[in-house]
């Protein structure tokens, strides 16, 4: 391997801590701030996660809120989840460029595809929920401070990457026949 692909590995590995960390402390936070809401305060729904104002929702009814929040914490998980799972193949070095068609890279996309669907589904199942409730007249912020827009870029992406695992698939056949062969 080239020292050039080398560096942009690295820096890929770099990048992908820290946007794992990020994730982390985000879903962290939507977590840890809607159990203190639902527990200990619930004037906390007016500054959450981010200043994010949930206040009115939490006053409509409590279960919306808790839904709502749900969704959120939901969707935040699975999306560090993905990271966990690009951090962890660099650490493992399990990603070999000479030999790139191997089960654990065809596991690797597939699971990362099934993750992208899950964040996907659940972000428009929230979106929709949420716009559900602002046509009842409850003011929540927009999907984007709720970290639930963008649905269908992330089952695009889900869909993408089971048709690259499949391809994977066939190359893994094709390299086992090849190697059987010589």
């Amino acid at each position: 391997m080239s020292i050039k692909t080398d560096y942009l590995l690295k820096a890929l590995h770099v990048i992908s801590w820290i946007i794992f960390i990020g994730l982390c402390i985000e879903a962290g936070g939507f977590l840890v701030n809607a159990v203190m809401t639902i527990l200990l305060k619930p004037e906390a729904a007016s500054k959450f996660w981010m200043e994010v104002d949930l206040s009115e929702l939490y006053r409509y009814n409590d279960s919306h809120f808790i839904t709502v929040t749900s969704l959120m914490v939901i969707v935040s998980v699975l999306r560090a989840i993905l990271f966990y799972r690009i951090v962890k193949l660099f650490h493992d070095k399990k990603f070999d460029l000479s030999q790139p068609f191997n089960e654990a890279t065809r596991g690797f996309i597939q699971t990362i595809a099934y993750l992208a669907l899950g964040v996907g589904l659940f972000s428009y199942g929230g979106a929709k929920y949420a716009l559900n409730l602002i046509a009842q007249g409850v003011a929540i912020p927009d999907l984007y401070y709720l970290r639930l827009g963008g649905a269908d870029v992330w089952i695009f992406m889900g869909i993408i990457l089971l048709i690259i695992a499949s391809i994977f698939k066939k190359g893994i056949e094709l390299q086992t026949e090849n190697d059987l062969t010589v």
